[in-house]
């Protein structure tokens, strides 16, 4: 039966069927890896700002052309409408979008552990991968923690 309400229980299905937790141990191993994972989130997040900043800095240095080192001028392509920073940043979008929903469905489990762990995962991940010194001027296109 799915809970509809936040309950607090070491018993718990996450995800899928087979992740049922039965015991401390295993509630315990839960916990923690819904406390690593919105954490790795939270890097692949700050990593792809940082690779925005660098692509957006690039191309304003780069704007003369007889500047331009012939390796940055083949990695970004005859028009740049599709170069190898634009698709590194689309993979990480698209595993951060990933994760952030399979976060959600966590969440949606209804278990209080689970909420807080996921919570203090993001908190810290934030903390130690994107609460540093970022160049703010770069507008951020999705600031949501689930996208």
């Amino acid at each position: 039966m799915m809970h509809m309400t936040f309950y607090w229980s070491t018993e718990v299905t996450l995800l899928i069927d087979a992740w049922k937790t039965t015991s401390w141990t295993s509630y315990s191993l839960t916990l923690l890896a819904c406390l690593i994972v919105p954490a790795f989130y939270q890097y692949l997040e700050g990593l792809r700002v940082r690779l925005k900043i660098a692509s957006s800095a690039g191309k304003a240095a780069s704007s003369d052309p007889n500047e331009t080192p012939l390796l940055r001028a083949k990695l970004a392509g005859a028009g740049g409408k599709f170069s190898v920073v634009k698709l590194a940043g689309a993979v990480i979008f698209a595993v951060n979008s990933a994760i952030g929903y399979l976060l959600m469905l966590a969440v949606m489990s209804y278990n209080g552990g689970v909420f807080v762990a996921i919570v203090l995962g993001l908190a810290i991940g934030y903390l130690f991968f994107r609460g540093g010194d970022e160049d703010v001027s770069v507008a951020v296109d999705n600031p949501c923690a689930c996208a």
